[in-house]
């Protein structure tokens, strides 16, 4: 049996069966319980000895913002003209023109199929946005409960009400300005059970902070930069503004702790970011739409996953993931293990980008000289 197969259930990576094997079993479900074993733990330590989580919790502090007044809810959103927008144009349509549509479904498809097909697909991606942050806000909590640093524990909880707020906002936006819900996806199901499931307190940081909030953070970062809707794009500027600050939280609480960890303990952390990393990569290829749209998700899937163009935005998710593994230490230790696998899934390219600490650092840096430039 190879590695893979022990990680994440199959051999190869793009085997398609493996991944439609994996589903939804309780879509009617309104309660879903994962049970944990784990210690609350106090700390009777309350010296202050993090700075750069002090910081991080000081921000916080004053970059709250309410979803109720805070957004222009009474901005209109015309769903069916965003998607005969989206349908214009090259840089977001849904299938290259490298992809040879013949003989397949989509071949006698009309307008009306490839505008229903969009607003699925903007109904699809909210909806998962926010059922990842109720994971998110679940995994925070946690957080304060089992890490044992104070600076961590005071920050961490200013997160549990940046992830109940993002919950509400998607949830009002679905349900005030789209035109339906969706399930939560199989693979972000089970990607978020993994990490509930796991007891210790680094593995929910790594789990949440770095792989499933980095990911969120660029793909919020694409749908800002793509999208026409106004109230959409406030809503997701203020969103992206909280999630560089979980993101650097994770990067700076880890950085510490894994330099202290054994091979044998940063190999599991490894092993957890690779079966991480290709849960979230699954869950994108939007099962759930094709078949609500009458399609063959096989078909449709094999369509998807030959797109160079579709891989390479499905990649570019991995931008913030990849230099924060790096920084972590986790990209190379165990004879470059975690690498190996970035790379066979085609996003090891992203490792030099700009980590999200360094990042966070900068664009702190850059609001004092402009709050210094208008005290002037």
């Amino acid at each position: 049996m190879t590695a893979n197969h022990e990680l994440i259930g199959r051999d190869e990576i793009n085997d398609l069966e493996a991944i439609l094997s994996v589903s939804n079993t309780d879509v009617d479900a309104v309660i879903h319980t994962v049970g944990a074993n784990l210690d609350a733990v106090f700390t009777w330590d309350y010296e202050r000895t993090r700075p750069a989580l002090g910081k991080l919790y000081e921000k916080a502090k004053t970059s709250q913002w309410n979803v109720t007044t805070d957004l222009d809810w009474s901005t209109p959103v015309d769903q069916e003209a965003l998607a005969l927008n989206e349908m214009n144009r090259e840089d977001v349509k849904f299938f290259g023109d490298a992809v040879d549509l013949a003989g397949t479904p989509f071949a006698k498809w009309t307008e009306k199929e490839w505008v229903e097909l969009a607003i699925e697909g903007q109904n699809w991606t909210l909806s998962q946005f926010m059922h990842g942050e109720q994971g998110a806000l679940l995994c925070t909590a946690r957080i304060v409960e089992t890490v044992p640093w104070i600076d961590a524990k005071y920050y961490a909880a200013t997160q549990v009400v940046d992830e109940a707020r993002h919950v509400e906002v998607f949830a009002k936006y679905l349900d005030e300005k789209l035109s339906g819900h969706y399930p939560i996806n199989a693979h972000l199901e089970l990607l978020l059970d993994d990490i509930l499931a796991d007891s210790r307190w680094d593995m929910t940081y790594l789990g949440m902070q770095i792989m499933v909030e980095g990911l969120a953070l660029a793909a919020f970062g694409f749908m800002h930069q793509m999208t026409t809707e106004p109230l959409l794009k406030q809503l997701l500027r203020y969103v992206m503004s909280d999630e560089a600050r979980h993101v650097a939280f994770g990067v700076l609480s880890l950085q510490e702790y894994y330099k202290e960890l054994s091979d044998a303990e940063m190999k599991e952390r490894q092993e957890f970011a690779f079966e991480a990393a290709v849960r979230m990569r699954d869950r994108f290829l939007q099962q759930e739409v094709w078949d609500r749209m009458g399609v063959s998700v096989k078909d449709a899937l094999e369509l998807v996953m030959a797109d160079e163009g579709r891989k390479m935005f499905q990649n570019i998710l991995f931008s913030k993931i990849v230099p924060n593994c790096k920084k972590l230490g986790l990209l190379d230790r165990n004879r470059g293990w975690l690498r190996q696998r970035f790379t066979e899934l085609g996003v090891i390219q992203f490792e030099d980008w700009v980590d999200t600490g360094e990042e966070y650092a900068m664009l702190d840096e850059v609001a004092k000289d402009r709050a210094a430039a208008a005290g002037a």
